[in-house]
């Protein structure tokens, strides 16, 4: 053998036999007792054998061994055995195979030449002489050259014969024990024509081996019906491969940089020294790039496992963000958003979620403006995912619209800048809301796989946002139960001071001349104005409804109600551009509702600031109530969680929290509707919007 190097033949062939023990302990430990995993584990185990004999056969300098060759024999046979049993039509009944009548037949014919020409290439070793004679030309290269064209053609024939949608199961074992064969035919082949072996590729046949397990591994893995069941974590996988780009990366730079520094002249070092700087820099920018990453993890998942995501992760990972109570986690409605997003590396998406009315309303916004949209229930995009529980894929229902029926997308989701996927939250049949997700950092496809991932977590995420709202409304529940309670024991109160005050007028006929008992009684009276105002006090923003609702007219109700506000700071103006402007309402209760919005205006603002009530008419025939001041204002969370919600108060123990609920609540029952525009540091403006009444006529415009 030519050029013979004792140190790399014992490394290269260590390598080798450290790989293959590693893959069968794998293939060990996984194996369920079917014949084809049997058999991979067995030419494993054999290849293993082999490299520790070509191992111990270079750290001995290559002395005259005759075991090499059987090792060697056996090694050929176990994995020609393995492919042969591949390649039969029965080695599995789920994998499907497209052979045709002229293959199905010489199956085991090849076996059997396989086999001639091991018995006949044995009996050659048998008489071949001295190690010498295979150093040299010997005619045992011939039975090597044939024995390796026979697995070169199964390998073939194995990938030709597979349909072409399972070709992705099977590309990799071609790949790795094809790579294999067809560089023993190259050696071999090689020693033919210079009638010796070639030393270096000698050494260099342990890197192959090395190369070709992990491919043989990633075949085990995508073919379960071998009866292995050999798991890689995604993680460790798209790690190990970041840390080797990173390592091959730095190699090159290096090898760059030397060469700039050898050929530079006097300028190599300066010039080393910046290339090396700017690849440093280029490489972080890709080790941080979000755009890089995406792409990468979506190019293993393609190439390298069977299904795109690691289930195990993905629930762990909904199920912590579902349940984590973190301050800076955000709100559950935000953390839905983010981990479905997460999922399929969106950029951002927001939640609709379904009021008490039936509508959708915007919330939960991760990395999307807020638009202060809202979605009606008989909305086309509501509709169509109730009636067939599908994702929408935007992307292709521009390339593919027929795919989605009848389906009309909104105006409204022209406002989402780079739309890409609605996601329905369904609770049994019910659709309690929708996931908007905006485009991926990396351009990707969404297949059944996506679709059945993010329709699950939806599902799960459903679940958890109505046991939220359920949540939500037993303590509104009980803290109306609360109030229920408060108000029986003011009723009773108000029962006992009646009581004290008709006492007071059936004796006032006999005793009004009597100066004690008209102390007496003014005492009592006394007395029971206080108890009365305590109890206005706290019934002023939560009393009953009132009378029936009827036909009247707003500007004489707002007047009045600003010229009550009056003794208050700063005093409200009112602006009055439409007189005679009807609605039908109960006179009391909306003064009560018009006057607790600008009360609520005066506190926020000081004394020097401005409070305005205006009253127009709309453009959709509806009479518009303004009221707007300069003051404190609110964010925009406040007034989407808390402005509306009952018992949710700023005023500490002054305010019971309803005050905002019940106008709201007011407004809605008369077919209207309130909407808040407020910024912090710049005040907040209530637009109550009410149909007008079917009385109203051109000449309302003339003043009562």
């Amino acid at each position: 053998m030519a050029e013979i190097n004792i140190e790399v033949g014992v490394i290269t062939y260590g390598l080798s036999a450290l790989a293959y023990v590693v893959l069968s302990v794998l293939l060990l430990t996984s194996w369920r007792g079917r014949l084809q995993g049997a058999l991979l584990l067995v030419a494993c185990a054999v290849a293993a054998v082999w490299s520790l004999m070509m191992t111990y056969h270079a750290a001995l300098g290559y002395p005259q061994s005759d075991l090499v060759f059987v090792a060697e024999l056996l090694r050929d046979m176990a994995w020609i055995v393995f492919l042969v049993r591949l390649l039969s039509p029965k080695a599995n009944d789920t994998f499907e195979w497209q052979l045709s009548s002229g293959v199905r037949a010489p199956f085991y014919t090849v076996l059997s030449l396989a086999n001639l020409l091991m018995v006949v290439h044995l009996v050659a070793w048998m008489h071949g002489g001295s190690l010498d004679s295979v150093l040299s030309f010997d005619p045992r290269f011939i039975g090597h050259v044939l024995v390796v064209i026979i697995a070169l053609a199964l390998v073939e024939q194995i990938f030709r014969n597979t349909r072409p949608e399972q070709r992705w199961a099977i590309k990799y074992l071609c790949l790795g024990i094809g790579g294999m064969f067809a560089y023993d035919f190259f050696m071999y082949s090689d020693a033919l024509l210079l009638r010796h072996l070639d030393g270096r590729l000698w050494e260099a046949r342990g890197l192959i081996q090395v190369f070709a397990v992990p491919l043989i591994a990633v075949a085990a893995v995508r073919n379960p019906q071998w009866s292995l069941d050999v798991f890689v974590s995604r993680r460790v996988v798209f790690h190990t491969a970041a840390l080797m780009a990173t390592g091959g990366y730095l190699i090159a730079m290096a090898a760059g940089g030397y060469l700039i520094r050898y050929y530079g002249g006097s300028w190599g070092g300066i010039g080393q020294v910046i290339f090396l700087f700017g690849a440093g820099f280029v490489l972080l920018i890709l080790l941080f790039s979000g755009h890089i990453r995406a792409r990468f993890k979506v190019f293993l998942s393609k190439h390298f496992f069977s299904y795109k995501y690691d289930y195990r992760d993905e629930w762990l990972n909904l199920i912590a963000a579902l349940t984590t109570e973190d301050v800076g986690s955000g709100s559950l409605r935000q953390r839905i958003v983010q981990v479905l997003a997460t999922m399929v590396d969106s950029t951002g998406g927001c939640l609709w979620l379904k009021d008490e009315h039936g509508r959708y309303e915007q919330t939960g916004l991760w990395n999307v403006p807020d638009r202060h949209t809202v979605v009606m229930a008989d909305d086309p995009v509501a509709r169509f995912m109730i009636e067939r529980d599908w994702l929408i894929n935007l992307a292709e229902y521009q390339t593919n619209p027929e795919l989605y029926g009848e389906l009309q997308l909104p105006a409204w989701l022209e406002d989402v800048p780079r739309a890409w996927l609605i996601i329905p939250l369904l609770q049994r049949s019910e659709l309690l809301g929708f996931v908007l997700l905006t485009e991926s950092r990396a351009a990707r496809p969404i297949n059944w796989e996506d679709r059945d991932l993010l329709k699950t977590a939806a599902r799960q995420a459903a679940s958890y946002l109505a046991l939220a709202e359920a949540s939500t409304a037993l303590a509104s529940a009980r803290q109306f139960e609360a109030f229920n309670r408060l108000s029986a024991y003011l009723v009773h109160d108000l029962k006992n001071v009646v009581g004290q005050l008709s006492l007071v007028t059936t004796n006032a006929k006999k005793f009004s001349h009597n100066p004690e008992f008209v102390a007496d009684a003014m005492a009592t009276v006394e007395n029971s104005v206080t108890k009365m105002q305590k109890m206005l006090a706290q019934l002023r923003q939560g009393r009953p409804a009132a009378l029936a609702a009827t036909a009247i007219k707003l500007a004489p109700v707002l007047e009045e109600v600003v010229r009550h506000r009056a003794g208050s700071r700063p005093i409200p103006r009112l602006e009055v551009e439409r007189q005679g402007l009807s609605v039908v309402a109960d006179r009391d209760r909306l003064a009560a509702v018009v006057e607790h919005i600008i009360q609520n205006a005066q506190e926020a603002t000081p004394a020097e600031g401005w409070v305005r009530v205006g009253l127009m008419k709309s453009n959709k025939n509806e009479a518009l109530i303004e009221i707007e001041d300069n003051g404190c204002g609110m964010d925009a969370e406040f007034v989407r969680e808390r402005l509306f919600r009952p018992f949710d108060t700023t005023k500490g123990n002054a305010g019971m929290g309803i005050g905002a609920y019940e106008c709201r609540e007011f407004i809605l029952g008369l077919g209207g509707r309130v909407e808040v525009k407020s910024q912090p540091g710049r005040g907040t403006l209530f637009q109550i919007s009410i149909p007008l009444s079917s009385g109203n006529v051109a000449t309302d415009e003339v003043s009562p």
